[in-house]
């Protein structure tokens, strides 16, 4: 009788999507549910069992460099059965149809299914463990799928409430820039050196935008001289409140590391790690992008920071480092 109730359920399912994808999405219902949410729609038990520890340990690991820690996502158990119209326009969907009569064991990523912008992903698997198995081989393009969904989110409204007076500084200073939204200001401008902030009395969420000549080997993007520049940049140009103080880059404790990225059709190292104040008490998460002009002559590096005490900051840190993902260069007279 369970057999048949899955199979009902997910023709049912199936059927659902089809029919929501001819429709014109402009029809469809904003998603809902906050920022870093996700939906896991799983039988109780399953939830309760292996199968709900290995999504945990998944999608609910700690955030890198953020104090106190915090979950990468929040997660929310859905049983199947209760999988309605309120659930269904989520921004976040990991769907598990585990059922031994299935055709095959599959995972399908798809966009706006019942609405928009929205990400769901659907697991076909013949038992628990064989989704456990399926989880663990595709762990890190389920994560990027939601993390790209919720930055794709962030990028968009920053570019529908953008404020362009700030793009053409940077464009000015390097020959692209991210978008910035309303709400963002340029502290400091030398040249070389842009400081873009959106502050208030608790929250710093800024962007600094600075460049340096490269050597032109493989050294220019190894974590060491990446960390040297930035220190001697911000030593310049980002004092603290004490005198003689001034940001730098936290590595003893909390060592930043470092990972080289392709996106849509750029290339960059990405450093994350957390900032601290010589001489002081502040500090924070970080999380930079360094990548060559284009005569690679020089190293550009959009460096996105948040200092939130009392503050969760998964989502503040998030948001910058949406921004400096949305950096597009210049375009050509043929481009444009």
């Amino acid at each position: 009788m369970k057999n048949l109730f899955n199979r009902v359920f997910w023709a049912g399912l199936v059927l659902a999507a089809l029919v929501s994808c001819k429709n014109s999405k402009a029809l469809m219902p904003n998603i809902s549910g906050k920022a870093g949410e996700v939906i896991v729609v799983i039988d109780r038990g399953d939830w309760e069992g292996n199968l709900g520890n290995a999504v945990r340990e998944l999608l609910a690991d700690e955030c890198p460099y953020i104090v106190p820690r915090e979950p990468m996502f929040t997660l929310s158990n859905v049983n199947p059965s209760g999988f309605g119209d309120l659930f269904k326009v989520h921004r976040n969907i990991i769907i598990f149809n585990i059922n031994p009569q299935n055709r095959k064991e599959l995972i399908n990523y798809a966009n706006d299914v019942w609405a928009k912008p929205q990400c769901v992903i659907q697991m076909d698997a013949f038992d628990s463990e064989s989704a456990i198995a399926m989880l663990k081989e595709n762990a890190p393009r389920i994560v990027s799928t939601i993390e790209q969904a919720e930055r794709d989110r962030n990028i968009a409204n920053a570019i529908r409430y953008e404020n362009v007076g700030i793009g053409v500084a940077v464009k000015e200073m390097v020959g692209g820039s991210p978008h910035f939204p309303d709400g963002y200001r340029i502290r400091k401008n030398t040249g070389d050196f842009i400081w873009i902030a959106y502050d208030s009395s608790s929250i710093l969420q800024d962007i600094l935008v600075y460049k340096y000549p490269a050597l032109g080997n493989e050294a220019d993007f190894v974590m060491d001289n990446i960390i040297a520049n930035r220190n001697a940049i911000l030593k310049d140009n980002v004092p603290s409140t004490a005198e003689g103080s001034y940001m730098t880059t936290e590595e003893s404790y909390l060592k930043p590391t470092i990972e080289y990225i392709k996106f849509r059709g750029r290339q960059f190292a990405q450093v994350r790690g957390w900032w601290d104040v010589h001489g002081g008490w502040m500090g924070g998460p970080f999380v930079l992008h360094a990548f060559y002009s284009p005569d690679a002559k020089e190293i550009i590096v959009l460096d996105a920071f948040v200092h939130a005490p009392g503050h969760d900051k998964r989502q503040l840190l998030r948001q910058v480092e949406s921004i400096i993902y949305s950096f597009e260069w210049n375009k050509t007279e043929e481009e444009s």
